[in-house]
């Protein structure tokens, strides 16, 4: 492979005109729901903005194509996907779902504990998906931190580079206070997600 297929290679790895989903499992979310949406419309086309009853709605509705889908529901210890009704699935199969309809980020964006995390989404190592599981959106600094990396990465950054400006890995930084606490697993991180095709 030579030094153009490269090229070729990582510049196919992008989305324009980035289609978004956020969605809830619950209508307790409805407001957090309309926050995020607030934040994602400044950078992107009209995101969609769905609540669902159960989590067959949902994939039925990921699987028509979108880049991102950012999701509000409870993820009990034992890992499943929990919707309003108790009925519980396994977050595998979000995983499963959301990599076979070629989405490129899956954000978690309701608050659950990270052993919930850990034990249900743990099929993501390895698969070609960006996942971010949030832990504490620490209130109003959520919606900042969400527009600041949106801003950048809309103008063609990476995520893992827009995300480590914003919260670098050095745990003294100043800057990591006003960040929520979130796992985030760069699966496909060469991706670029845009708003547009970007000028030749």
């Amino acid at each position: 492979m030579g030094i153009r297929d490269l090229f070729r290679k990582r510049t196919e790895d992008e989305a324009t005109g980035t289609k978004i989903l956020v969605a809830a499992l619950d209508a307790k979310f409805a407001e957090l729901v309309k926050a995020d949406c607030r934040c994602y419309s400044q950078f992107y086309p009209v995101p969609a903005e769905s609540f669902f009853e159960n989590t067959q709605g949902l994939l039925g509705t990921i699987v028509k194509g979108y880049d991102i889908v950012h999701l509000f529901c409870h993820v009990p210890p034992d890992g499943n996907i929990l919707d309003g009704r108790g009925n519980e699935t396994p977050g595998a199969r979000l995983i499963q779902t959301c990599c076979e309809s070629d989405v490129k980020l899956l954000w978690l964006a309701s608050e659950n504990k990270p052993e919930g995390y850990i034990k249900g989404f743990k099929a993501a190592a390895g698969k070609p998906l960006n996942l971010v599981l949030t832990i504490d959106r620490k209130g109003s600094h959520f919606s900042s931190f969400l527009e600041e990396l949106l801003r950048k990465m809309s103008a063609g950054e990476s995520m893992p580079a827009a995300w480590v400006s914003l919260s670098p890995q050095n745990s003294n930084d100043s800057r990591n206070q006003a960040a929520p606490a979130c796992i985030f697993a760069a699966g496909r991180g060469g991706v670029r997600l845009r708003p547009v095709p970007p000028l030749r």
